[in-house]
């Protein structure tokens, strides 16, 4: 690309930033252009994730730590995370000989945020599911497992993306505050 297209590129970025700038456009839960930190990602750091049993569900609660404690963990905890999650795998595109060709992986989760108060009242809870596959190679079995396990991290990280998405969304919406404890 050239000098002058490449410039053009950065004035019309930075003209549509400062238009969304103007008319309030603030991150959810990403740090806002005065660095202080929003709402929603306060209460999303006062948030401690479950054990999710299976491997995808350990992929999962990673992912969901990484997005919750983007500050660095040491916020104290007020509420817990409960997830149920569960990866399910279609064979599809069957060949002649009933041989599939590809996988079809669907990760659902519901989740619950309960308050880490004496009543452990439900703050709110939902739900969300990605899908994604692979294709299946003939007496390929090592990429099959490669493939099985890539798809199970980004079915993980989709979803996780989505719970606290969901999540800052509340916490933007609505002022929660757990009782301390």
């Amino acid at each position: 690309m050239d000098t002058a297209g490449l410039m053009r590129r950065r004035v019309v970025a930075i003209l549509g930033a400062s238009m969304l700038a103007g008319c309030g456009f603030r991150p959810v839960y990403g740090p806002p252009a005065s660095g202080e930190e929003s709402a929603a990602a306060a209460a999303l750091a006062q948030i401690q994730v479950g054990l999710i049993p299976e491997r995808s569900g350990q992929l999962l609660r990673l992912a969901l730590q990484e997005r919750f404690e983007r500050a660095g963990p040491g916020s104290a905890h007020k509420f817990d995370l409960a997830v149920s999650f569960g990866v399910s795998s279609d064979a599809i595109a069957i060949r002649t000989d009933s041989s599939p060709t590809w996988v079809r992986m669907v990760g659902t989760a519901t989740y619950s945020l309960v308050a880490q108060d004496p009543a452990r009242a439900t703050v709110t809870s939902g739900t969300a599911r990605s899908v994604d596959g692979y294709n299946l190679y003939v007496n390929q079995y090592f990429a099959a497992s490669t493939d099985t396990d890539a798809v199970q991290r980004r079915i993980a990280q989709a979803v996780a993306d989505q719970i606290a998405l969901q999540l800052a969304d509340f916490f933007a919406k609505h002022s929660v505050t757990a009782p301390a404890g």
